[in-house]
């Protein structure tokens, strides 16, 4: 049987820094190679297995590490998120599309089998926002959104056209206990957790009754691992799975951390653009395709997420202090 093989590009980003952890202690850390274009990624991700620095961009020296290392299965995370994108669009589609475009080449000659993150994003304020469906219409109104749809789409094409085992899952927004926000717009789910500890307030920039369907970090990781390994003949849909975990608004946050927080005070003053962003995506979507065709279930829901989050940032806030002291 021949053995996986695994490349994650983008191993430095907020989905990346995890899971290149969780599928080194699947696959064996020495056949897990991470890349990045910047060597001052985490050191977990540094220091537990082979690692390249990559421009994605780059399609020869992607080619070089693919062969290098007998890659079989490529991880592709690299994106600008949705707040930094509509700054810099033409970024956005050059990253988001162009890269993507390399990989799959590169699949469809090396025979390679390719994991394509999408996301809520994808979707527009045109498609159905309570219960979104597996399949819908997607008319998205931001450059990141349109790149995912476009994502989608490509990794469609590759797997009908040229045979390419191309998957992919559409996420919510996920929040992370190791990475800090990186432009997206469903940060505040993380930043409010920092400023919880940190400070005792926190002002949002969405308004407090804005539902977003969301996922904590460890769902997010499983998920993208059985995924992969989902037997190739029950998958219908193969690529952009919505995969759901929960769905709550700033207030609702808000009331859970003030069961541990209870002087935990928040004030919303809402950024037009980012409120702009947020209102049309999906408050929750229908993930019973996941669900059907290859197994997904959620762990985490609002309250046990809370919960782990405050204890794990607490636990790194002593250790912080008791190194500097």
């Amino acid at each position: 049987m021949k053995k996986t093989r695994i490349l994650v590009i983008g191993a430095g980003g907020q989905i990346g820094s995890e899971l290149t952890p969780a599928l080194r202690r699947v696959y064996g850390s020495e056949h897990v190679v991470a890349s990045d274009i910047k060597p001052d990624i985490c050191e977990q991700v540094l220091n537990e297995g082979p690692f390249e620095i990559l421009d994605c961009m780059d399609e020869h020296r992607l080619i070089e590490v693919i062969i290098k290392y007998k890659i079989t299965r490529v991880y592709h995370l690299v994106a600008l998120l949705s707040a930094v994108g509509e700054h810099k669009p033409l970024m956005a589609w050059n990253i988001n599309v162009g890269s993507l475009m390399n990989v799959l080449e590169i699949a469809r000659e090396l025979h390679l089998s390719v994991f394509i993150p999408s996301s809520i994003g994808a979707f527009g304020p045109s498609t159905p926002k309570k219960n979104t469906p597996q399949d819908t219409l997607m008319r998205p109104t931001t450059i990141y959104g349109i790149t995912k749809v476009c994502g989608e789409m490509l990794g469609d094409y590759y797997f009908k056209k040229y045979g390419v085992d191309a998957r992919g899952l559409r996420y919510p927004g996920i929040i992370s206990n190791v990475t800090q926000p990186g432009g997206g717009t469903t940060d505040y789910a993380v930043e409010i957790f920092y400023k919880a500890l940190e400070e005792g307030r926190y002002t949002c920039y969405l308004k407090e009754d804005t539902y977003l369907d969301m996922m904590y970090m460890p769902d997010a990781v499983r998920a993208a691992i059985e995924v992969m390994e989902a037997d190739p003949d029950k998958l219908v849909h193969r690529n952009a799975y919505n995969v759901s975990a929960m769905s709550f608004s700033p207030r609702e946050l808000k009331a859970e951390i003030q069961k541990h927080i209870p002087d935990f005070q928040m004030v919303c003053k809402p950024d037009p653009a980012k409120q702009a962003i947020a209102d049309s995506w999906p408050d929750y979507m229908d993930d019973r395709a996941a669900r059907q065709e290859w197994g997904w279930k959620h762990e985490y829901d609002l309250s046990k997420m809370t919960d782990d989050m405050l204890k794990t940032l607490k636990k790194r806030q002593r250790h912080h202090k008791e190194i500097s002291s």
